[in-house]
């Protein structure tokens, strides 16, 4: 009773991807002071069609030989037809020329909140890229990025006030992101120029929200503040945030990055740390996040792809498998898919320079197309389903857990180990017919059932 089918998938599908890259190095973040017991804004609760959705990550400059949203626009039906929901579209922005990275520069170096890059089309381009997304049901959200701006934003020369100064009066820049300058939040006029700019995009070409940049270095009240404006510009929008801290989620985001849990697949697979260290995570989530808080699970995106290979890098042979079973399934997620993991992408695309992804093969997009179609015909895969931890064997090395909502129920069950293992039947609620989706048909589970399951190996069964 293995899974054959899922080893065919393995084999035939390359192992791996790769993508693009960020902001001008790897992000690292800082948790924001709590003002919420000062503070009474009321934020609206998460929009009801991301529960059972899905987010995928565009990287237009990348996507396509031209490079532009006229030419990403053909990819629409395909992404349909796999099952792709939000499309989050990476900073849309001109690029500052000053300091610039590269011979193109990073999406993250932003010279003008209210234009779009020029090498990517027009802002009517766009518009209508919006309209057709929205007319074969698709969301769409843009990067923003309200931490700094470019090195030539046009804030320099008309608004000195706006920017944090060394003490040799000149604007600063955090880390290694000599490309930009950091904005001081203790300008109010900022605050409201910044909110003023997010409301022109909601207004002007009707996307669905944001995916905000290094969030967590932006003041928490701030936030607060914006994101219940931004909800009354535009009932039902999604706010996503890069971070990971419950803070962000007090402030008014829908979801926040699952980092940590990333981090720690990735010590499991480097034979670090056990399947064990999963529930560590959770439990930290549990003491410091709302309940019910959700988090954007990944096995890759532009960040990781640049700085770290993953998921190519990050997860070896056949070990992205589960893991990209566990980002699709757990608890209060909503998995992201990074432009090209379908392909897969199997080379490191730079960032700053023009690389074309040239995809052709689809070889992943089967096996995302069924988890896809699950999570949205299933609401035992809504965010706001059970989670229940299921001991089927070894613990260090497998992880099972069963979903359930509306008298619907997953059960799903991962060999976190390079090693065959033993799935032993022991819990009653586990009996019974399920389909084994990715086999296709129904197999009988009864308590005292044991059967093997190969090396990084995984089973979804649907109830």
């Amino acid at each position: 009773m293995t899974s054959f089918i899922q080893r065919i998938l393995a084999m035939t599908a390359v192992t791996s991807c790769f993508i693009a890259s960020c902001a001008s190095g790897p992000d690292k973040e800082k948790a924001t002071e709590n003002n919420s017991g000062k503070d009474t804004i009321a934020v609206a609760p998460p929009p009801d069609w991301i529960k059972q959705s899905n987010v995928y990550e565009v990287n237009v400059r990348q996507y396509t030989k031209e490079g532009t949203f006229s030419a990403f626009s053909s990819s629409l039906p395909r992404l349909k037809e796999m099952g792709v929901d939000v499309l989050w579209f990476m900073p849309i922005t001109p690029i500052s020329k000053a300091d610039r990275k590269g011979t193109l520069g990073s999406y993250y170096a932003v010279s003008d909140y209210t234009a779009v890059n020029p090498d990517f089309g027009t802002l009517e381009d766009f518009k209508k890229l919006v309209r057709e997304a929205h007319a074969m049901g698709f969301k769409v959200i843009t990067d923003w990025v309200a931490n700094h701006t470019g090195a030539d934003h046009k804030w320099l020369a008309t608004h000195a006030d706006f920017y944090n100064r060394g003490k040799d009066g000149q604007p600063i820049y955090a880390f290694d992101w000599s490309d930009t300058r950091d904005l001081n939040y203790d300008n109010k006029e900022l605050r409201d120029s910044m909110t003023a700019a997010m409301q022109f995009w909601l207004r002007e070409t009707d996307i669905d929200g944001f995916r905000c940049d290094v969030a967590a270095e932006v003041p928490a009240d701030f936030w607060k503040q914006c994101i219940a404006d931004l909800k009354k510009t535009k009932p039902g929008i999604f706010m996503l945030a890069e971070g990971d801290n419950g803070e962000l989620h007090r402030a008014g985001f829908d979801a926040s990055y699952a980092s940590d849990m990333f981090q720690h697949t990735k010590m499991i697979v480097a034979g670090t740390r056990d399947a064990l260290t999963l529930d560590s995570v959770l439990t930290r989530e549990d003491e410091g996040f709302p309940k019910g808080a959700i988090r954007l699970y990944f096995t890759s995106n532009h960040d990781e792809n640049s700085w770290n290979k993953s998921d190519f890098g990050t997860y070896p042979g056949q070990s992205h498998w589960p893991f990209m079973v566990f980002t699709q399934t757990m608890r209060n997620g909503v998995p992201l898919i990074y432009s090209g993991q379908e392909e897969p992408i199997l080379r490191a695309i730079p960032f700053f320079e023009k690389d074309n992804m040239d995809m052709k093969h689809f070889r992943r997009a089967k096996i995302y197309k069924t988890l896809l179609e699950l999570r949205k015909s299933n609401p035992a895969l809504s965010t706001d389903a059970s989670f229940k931890k299921i001991s089927v064997g070894d613990d260090k090395a497998l992880y099972a857990y069963v979903r359930e909502k509306d008298n619907r129920k997953i059960l799903v069950i991962l060999n976190l180990s390079p090693k065959e293992q033993t799935i032993q039947i022991k819990d009653t609620s586990l009996a019974g017919n399920p389909m084994n989706i990715f086999m296709g048909s129904k197999e009988p589970i009864s308590v005292g059932l044991s059967f093997g399951i190969e090396p990084w190996g995984y089973i979804v069964y649907e109830y």
